[in-house]
């Protein structure tokens, strides 16, 4: 094949393509090792002793399998995340459900009486500065506090 690398250069330069994507019939190399003019080359194109091969791609078959997994939910486990711990969940959102959590709760325990208007006020406040992490621990503070309403 050392023969043909010249022949192999001009094809490439004519069907503008890089040396490797060069095919040469393998029962013409006779032929072929005889041009040595650009001429010659394009006439051995044209009868098809030597073409342009297509180019590679890369497959995109696992990338759609891997789509319709991640539609279907899946892969979604904290190995497969990447990114900050509020990249999934933005840190407003996440505080936009822990506060409706808490003042839902917290309505609750006032409209069933087990707490007094006075303490709801207060712990709507304290829970709006962010002091509790959740209803357990409102409820835990609660506790801590003797806050229930006196039966």
């Amino acid at each position: 094949m050392t023969g043909l690398k010249s022949q192999r250069r001009l094809a490439a330069q004519i069907l503008k393509v890089g040396q490797n994507r060069v095919w040469i019939d393998s029962e013409r190399i006779d032929d072929v090792e005889v041009a040595i003019t650009r001429d010659e080359i394009r006439k051995l194109i044209h009868e098809g002793v030597i073409k342009s091969l297509p180019e590679k791609g890369v497959s995109r078959a696992r990338a759609r399998i891997l789509h319709e997994k991640k539609k279907k939910g899946r892969r979604r486990v904290p190995g497969s995340r990447s990114g900050a711990s509020h990249a999934k969940i933005s840190k407003k959102e996440a505080w936009m459900s822990k506060i409706r959590a808490l003042r839902k709760r917290l309505r609750e325990l006032k409209t069933s009486r087990i707490i007094t208007e006075n303490t709801y006020r207060k712990l709507y406040k304290m829970a709006s500065s962010g002091r509790f992490e959740s209803i357990a621990d409102m409820e835990r503070y609660l506790k801590a506090h003797e806050l229930w309403r006196k039966r």
